[in-house]
């Protein structure tokens, strides 16, 4: 499979012989921020995926290394798209992530997920974040399916591509401590 990325215009997510993971799939149609970081899916089966993000300038911390909010991000995306294995929505009851190594700017991080166990509305997955060359970080997630109705697609102006520059936010002056 090619990489297609997150919520681009157009993408229609992998093509599945059983649509088994119609939730990921709309899930990632709709997701703003993971294209906004542009991850991109490489694969998507139930219980198994496969994201991708490069480590741009603007992710970066003050020691000049990867944010770990970002690489818990990629690892928590990958975790949602494993999880997400059938018609029915299924949402983080739980995480935790090791940091093992730095990650540098341009690197392509690859987060791979599986699912280790699932009974009844409860899951554990596995995530592993690897850089070009070694693992950075392993991350668990513990998962729960849901009632609720996995959402409709936003129309494709409504989309944010991966390529699209974020801008920062305006800066925000503290409240008056007196007020």
């Amino acid at each position: 499979m090619t990489s297609k990325p997150v919520a681009a215009p157009g993408w229609t997510g992998p093509t599945l012989a059983t649509d088994s993971a119609a939730a990921a799939v709309r899930m990632f149609e709709n997701d703003r921020a993971s294209a906004a970081l542009g991850m991109h899916v490489i694969t998507l089966t139930p219980g198994h995926a496969v994201i991708t993000m490069r480590v741009r300038n603007d992710m970066l911390n003050g020691f000049a290394i990867a944010h770990g909010g970002f690489i818990f991000a990629l690892a928590d995306t990958a975790f949602a798209a494993a999880c997400n294995e059938d018609e029915r929505v299924t949402v983080a009851s739980g995480a935790e992530i090791s940091y093992l190594r730095p990650a540098r700017e341009g690197q392509l991080l690859t987060a791979t997920a599986h699912r280790r166990h699932l009974s009844g509305r409860n899951g554990i997955y596995d995530v592993q974040v690897t850089n070009e060359d070694e693992v950075i970080a392993e991350f668990r997630g513990r998962s729960r399916i849901t009632s609720m109705s996995a959402p409709t697609a936003v129309s494709p102006e409504e989309k944010v591509s991966p390529q699209e520059e974020v801008s920062p936010k305006e800066e925000v002056s503290p409240p008056d401590e007196g007020a």
